[in-house]
Parts: C-alpha cells; sequence; structure tokens
C-alpha cells in the first residue's frame, strides 16, 4: 500500500508555469534567468500559503538545471533536478529561522557559504520565517548578505516584512506575493478533483476558496478533509456542513421576516440556527456581509464585486428588489453596531434578539421618515421644477410655483408646549409658591417684573385661579427676556474705531505678559472692519498668517468684551503689504541691545558697569 500524501505536498508546483496566482512574481524570475540578471539576495514576503517557499525552491532547482527549456523552465530530467527532487542537492539549503535564529547559527552559515558548490553553478541558500532572527543574528548576517561569493544566492521568506531590519531590506530584491483570488483557487481544485476522480460541485469549491482567504494551502487543507467526510461526492450543503458554515438560506429567510416585520418567525429562526452551534457574532456577522451583497446587487454594474458561487447569483439580485436602499443601508448600521458591541454584552443572545427586533421595525421606520410632509412637498417641488425645465419655454417669475416650506418649531413654541403639557398633568395639584424676591435691576435695562406688572399680568397667581395664569405668566416672561436681550443687543454696532482701540489693548496686554514673538507678530497684522459684523484681519506672510488663526479664537471674545458687540466672526486673509518696506517694523531686542541702548542715553550706566565688573545675563 502506497504511503498516503496530502494534496498540499502532491500537488506542489514544480515548475513556475504550475504556480497559482503569482504570475507577476515568475514573470520577472524567469525573464532575470533569461537575461542573467539574478541578484544575490531577494526577499519573498506575503501571507500565508501564496507560494512564497514554493518558487523560492524553483528559482534554486531552475539556475541550477543543466538543460532548462527555453520558457526558462527546468527539465526536471538531469542528475541536478533529479537530486533536487529527491532532497538529495548539496547545493541548496534551507532554514528555518523559527528554530534557528541565533548569532552561532548564522556563523555556521557563514562558513558553510566559503565552499563552493561541487556540482552545479550556485549554491543557494533559503531561509524561511527571517523575521524569527534575531537583532544580533541580523547584524552578523549583513556583512554575508550584501558581499557574497558570486556563486552564493540567499532567498529570504517572511510573512512579517515590518519586523526585518531596514539594512537587510536595502541588501535584497524585495517580492510581495499577493493573496490568491478565489476564481484561480476554484480553477486549481477543479483540476485537482479531475486527477484524483472526485466529484465536486462549483459552489462547494467557491465555499472552499472564500473560506481559504486567499491560501492555497488551507483550501487544499479542506480539500482533503470534505473529500474523506463525502466520499468523494462533494456538494454545497456537505460542505457547509463539514466546514460549521451558515448557508445562505437562513440569511435569505431571515430577510424576508424582517420586510414582512414578522418578529415571532424572526426570533424562532434564530433559535434554530442558536441551535446548530453558531454564536451569534457568526451570525451578525454573516447578516451584515448578506445585506452588503444585497446592496450591491441594486445596481447590475456592482455585481461583479459578489464573493459567492455563480448559482447564487441570480437569487441576490432577485431579492435586492424587494428590499428598499434605505433598509438595507440602516440595517447594516445597526448590524456593525451590533457587531462592536457583542463583546461588552453580558447576555448574548438577549443582545442578538434585541438587534433583530430592532431590524424588524426599520423598515417601518424608514417608511415613516421618507413620508414626512417635508419630503413629499420637496419631492413634489423637484418634479414641478423638473416639468418646468422640460417644456423649453420661457419661464417667468409668475410661472414659477413657490414651494410650501413646513413652519420650524422654533425653541419658544417647544417650551410653550412642555409648560403646557407640564401644566395640565399638574392641574389636580395643589401648589404653593414660595415668596419671590424682587429680581435685580441691570444697567440701561428696566427691571422685569415692572416689564411684567405694565403688561397687566399678575405676578402671582390668585388663590382659586385656573393653571391657564400661570401658562400666560412663563409666556410673558419668556418673551420679555428675548425681547430685552435683542434690544440690547442692536445698541452696539461694530466701528472700526472700536475695534482699532481694543485691538492696541490687546498687543499691550500680550506686550506685558513678555510675550514678544506674538506681539510682533500683531504690529505686522491690519484690522478691517466689514459691516454688519466681520472683522478682517489681513497678514503679510504665511507665519504672520498661522499667528492669527490661532489667536482668532481669544481676539473674538476680547473684541466683544471690549466693544460690547455680541455677535462677531472674525476671519484672516494672507497679502503682501505694499508698504511694508517703508513702514518701521516692531523689532525684539535681545538684553545686549537693550543695555547698549540704555548706555547711549545714559553713558553713567556703562562706567557703572565696567567699574563693578558686571556681566550682562544671556
Amino acid at each position: 500500500m502506497d504511503q498516503y500524501i496530502v494534496s498540499a505536498r502532491k500537488y506542489r508546483p514544480q515548475t513556475f508555469n504550475t504556480v497559482v496566482g503569482q504570475e507577476h512574481i515568475t514573470t520577472t524570475l524567469k525573464n532575470a534567468i533569461r537575461h542573467q540578471h539574478l541578484a544575490h539576495a531577494y526577499l519573498f514576503c506575503g501571507p500565508r500559503g501564496v507560494g512564497k517557499t514554493t518558487c523560492a525552491r524553483i528559482l534554486a532547482k531552475t539556475i541550477n538545471c543543466e538543460n532548462p527549456t527555453a520558457d526558462m523552465e527546468a527539465c526536471g530530467v538531469c542528475d541536478t533536478c533529479q537530486r533536487f527532487s529527491n532532497n538529495t542537492s548539496f547545493n541548496v539549503f534551507e532554514l528555518d529561522a523559527a528554530s534557528n535564529n541565533s548569532v552561532d547559527d548564522i556563523r555556521e552559515l557563514i562558513n558553510q557559504v566559503r565552499f563552493a558548490p561541487q556540482s552545479g553553478k550556485y549554491k543557494v541558500y533559503i531561509i524561511d520565517e527571517v523575521h524569527m532572527l534575531s537583532a544580533a543574528a541580523f547584524n552578523a548576517f549583513l556583512k554575508t548578505l550584501e558581499e557574497p561569493p558570486p556563486y552564493a544566492i540567499f532567498i529570504l521568506a517572511t510573512t512579517e516584512k515590518h519586523k526585518i531590519l531596514p539594512t537587510i531590506l536595502s541588501r535584497c530584491q524585495i517580492f510581495d506575493f499577493k493573496r490568491i483570488t478565489t476564481d484561480d483557487i476554484v480553477k486549481h481544485l477543479q483540476e485537482i478533483c479531475e486527477k484524483e476522480g472526485l466529484h465536486a460541485q462549483e459552489s462547494a469549491l467557491h465555499v472552499i476558496a472564500q473560506k481559504s482567504e486567499g491560501c492555497m494551502r488551507d483550501a487544499l487543507s479542506m480539500l482533503d478533509r470534505i473529500a474523506s467526510f463525502t466520499e468523494g461526492q462533494m456538494t454545497y450543503s456537505n460542505t457547509m456542513e463539514h466546514l460549521n458554515l451558515l448557508d445562505a438560506d437562513y440569511y435569505f429567510k431571515l430577510v424576508d421576516h424582517m420586510l414582512s416585520q414578522d418578529v415571532s418567525d424572526t426570533l424562532l429562526l434564530l433559535d434554530q440556527v442558536l441551535e446548530k452551534g453558531f454564536e451569534g457574532d457568526i451570525i451578525l456577522n454573516g447578516l451584515a456581509e448578506h445585506m452588503r451583497n444585497l446592496l450591491l446587487c441594486k445596481d447590475m454594474r456592482m455585481a461583479k464585486l459578489l464573493d459567492v458561487p455563480g448559482e447564487h447569483k441570480p437569487i441576490y439580485a432577485e431579492k435586492a428588489q424587494q428590499a428598499p436602499p434605505a433598509f438595507i443601508m440602516s440595517a447594516m448600521n445597526v448590524l456593525n453596531d451590533s457587531e462592536l458591541n457583542y463583546k461588552n454584552a453580558l447576555n448574548k443572545r438577549l443582545h442578538v434578539e434585541l438587534c433583530f427586533i430592532k431590524l424588524c421595525y426599520v423598515l417601518q421606520a424608514t417608511k415613516a421618515v421618507a413620508g414626512t410632509p417635508y419630503a413629499v412637498e420637496t419631492a413634489d417641488v423637484k418634479k414641478n421644477f423638473d416639468q418646468l425645465a422640460d417644456t423649453r419655454v420661457q419661464i417667468t417669475e409668475d410661472s414659477i410655483p413657490i414651494p410650501v416650506i413646513p413652519r420650524i418649531e422654533t425653541i419658544e413654541d417647544q417650551i410653550q408646549n412642555h409648560t403646557s403639557q407640564i401644566i395640565n398633568h399638574t392641574s389636580q395639584i395643589d401648589i404653593t409658591l414660595p415668596t419671590v424676591h424682587e429680581p435685580p435691576v441691570y444697567q440701561n435695562e428696566e427691571p422685569i417684573a415692572k416689564k411684567v406688572q405694565e403688561a397687566e399680568v399678575p405676578m402671582y397667581p390668585p388663590q382659586g385661579s385656573k393653571p391657564n395664569g400661570a401658562r400666560r405668566l412663563s409666556k410673558t416672561i419668556i418673551e420679555v427676556t428675548t425681547t430685552t436681550n435683542d434690544t440690547t443687543a442692536d445698541k452696539k454696532e461694530l466701528t472700526q474705531e472700536a475695534v482699532t482701540a481694543a485691538f492696541e489693548k490687546y498687543k499691550q496686554q500680550m506686550q506685558r505678559e513678555n510675550k514678544s514673538m506674538l506681539f510682533v507678530q500683531l504690529g505686522l497684522m491690519q484690522l478691517e472692519v466689514l459691516p454688519p459684523d466681520e472683522v478682517h484681519i489681513i497678514c503679510p506672510s504665511d507665519f504672520t498668517h498661522s499667528y492669527a488663526k490661532d489667536q482668532r479664537d481669544l481676539l473674538i471674545e476680547f473684541f466683544r468684551a471690549e466693544t460690547g458687540v455680541r455677535t462677531m466672526r472674525v476671519t484672516t486673509e494672507e497679502r503682501e503689504d505694499p508698504n511694508a518696506a517703508t513702514r518701521q517694523q516692531p523689532t525684539v531686542l535681545s538684553r545686549q541691545e537693550v543695555f547698549e541702548a540704555m548706555a547711549k542715553k545714559n553713558p553713567y550706566l556703562g562706567k557703572l558697569k565696567d567699574g563693578l565688573n558686571l556681566q550682562i545675563d544671556y
């Protein structure tokens, strides 16, 4: 009885042409061999199971082949190829850096490099998982890797390129391997099934390829397992059962129940799925992926992005027409939030059930939003304008329909509504109001109590009065307060003189706080008042402009306090000043320059310094 060999080893590629999904790598290597442009060091990096070590072995076999083909492939017949296939070649050395990562292992490798090959042209050293080498081992390997003997070639393979020292990366030709696409894996699995005499549905192979996530080795391992489980008869259902995946039919049923807002059937179907052993996060993730597929099917141009079996695509296209886009988008948001909070939930099942209950009412919520009067009126207005545009006639102002804009509820209306509700609920309760002191009188304002009395509104509801007296009082006070604030704000106007005076005070304040650089930059700025409420700052350079933007919020508060204008905005602009050359710019003097200026005005100050042998503190 022959020894059983797994498919990952039995069908491992032996030539460049049999490597799956890495044409950009194999073509480059074959051209390098053809033109004899081989580098002394290569770095193959990429995800697991995509062919890094396989390509390294094929390269080592091909460059030592005695009779390569015209397409630069190893012949597989010569003595060198036969010894390589039987693992008896002395020209190829494989080192696992995960278990040989010390300096001593690298020293032993360096000692082997000194000897020329017994047969063939090159000695090839394949170091797998090279990122596992220690820092000391990397440093010991640097010199040999940079200037090896002409017959030595190093091929490094890793899944984590970011862990390799930059000095190593700079000495290698780097090849980035990509994940193998689902279609390439399915095609390769079909070829293997034909060679092994297995009967497999394309949808079953597609599930295997999708589950492998671009790793050919994982796909071949799953193929062997499922072939043993099904005795060579692989269908979509038994493949899903063996891989413990949730069938797409469950997701289609869940979406149907949610669209019909049937909470009972939704929770019963969820219970069936949970009884099969599926975790809640797997269900949420699968349903989110299902919603994403439905959204893609809304536009047939995006249907090619679906990563589902070919026979399922028509079903997705049909179901996508039944689900409104607003429902799909809202459902995806709910599922995303539930996935993020799943780990923190104490009761996992209840968390998933609450998510599904929300999804059952998402359609109702989206219909309610879409059916608001504003949405209907806006749609009608747009339709009217589209009709007018299609007529291609002369349109006058009188012929354009005026859209009906719904009234926006103000804050005062909301306060009034809430006050009415509170008083209606408390109409049967006897309330004794406490004594209220006379409100304070503000400058340039009359007391609010006086204004209320002039409006002939009682300050306190008399005994036995109805609650509407209190409601009238609340409304009057709110209106008086609002009017007072508006009147006060209108008394002040923004003028150039007031802003300039406030800006000078601000600069003096910065000078007193010893912010010399800021003081200098403020002196370079020019202010313009643009009615009714804008203060425009002009800066001569980008450096000054950055200071203006940093000080904008502080200037707004300072200008409000100085000018009394509450409504104000400050804008900045970078503009070259044509008079900057003639204008005297403020300068910041050093301590030495300050002393020299003082000594120039008073010569005795310099004599005092020299007589006492004083030094200026820098």
